[in-house]
């Protein structure tokens, strides 16, 4: 059996990747007609709920997620409020920090996550993906939903499958609903509040 407080721990890293279904479209659109990105901001603050399962472990938790440039602070909390970790970190390195107390520090988002939760974190990708857009530099694949805006994303190995989306403080349209999956490993978000 699995020690519940080291999976709380991954799983709450896993939570945080963070950061979670509409109807289809009766024409699919064409995989090959391009499109419409939402522009990318370098600062934003999001909060929602997710669920993330990694073969027979899952979590659901809310979070809050902070993002100022190379800077990402991500609360995690149970349903009922009780706080379950804080992911932080910037260029200088990462850490996690227990509800309970215990920490583990890394000198990135990846080998964090392959310390705490057997496999990477995609918080570089997903500071992108959750905005509507792909992480800039790296090569991707994308299909449009049915008003030209992303409907499916992949990149870095993950599928990111936009549900529906909503304007943000701005009035920018952003992602409310999303599902990444990797193998073995899925992440639901839904976004209740973009600032």
């Amino acid at each position: 059996m699995r020690d519940f407080r080291g999976w709380t721990l991954r799983a709450a890293g896993a939570g945080c990747v963070l950061a979670l279904s509409a109807c289809a479209s009766l024409t699919p659109p064409r995989a090959d007609a391009p499109v419409a990105f939402a522009p990318v901001s370098s600062t934003f603050e999001a909060s929602g709920r997710l669920s993330v399962r990694h073969g027979s472990d899952a979590l659901t938790a809310n979070f809050r997620w902070h993002h100022e440039g190379t800077t990402d602070v991500v609360d995690l909390a149970s349903p009922l409020g009780q706080t379950i970790a804080r992911l932080s970190g910037d260029g200088g390195g990462v850490s996690l920090m227990s509800a309970d107390g215990r920490a583990i520090s890394a000198a990135n988002w990846r080998e964090l996550g392959e310390r705490s939760l057997e496999w990477a974190l995609p918080v570089d990708g997903l500071s992108y993906w959750i905005q509507g857009a792909p992480r800039a530099g790296a090569p991707f694949a994308a299909e449009p939903a049915s008003d030209g805006g992303p409907g499916v994303l992949r990149q870095d190995g993950w599928t990111i499958v936009y549900q529906s989306f909503a304007p943000d403080a701005v009035g920018v349209s952003r992602p409310a609903r999303m599902a990444l999956s990797y193998p073995e490993i899925e992440l639901r978000l839904v976004v209740d509040s973009w600032r």
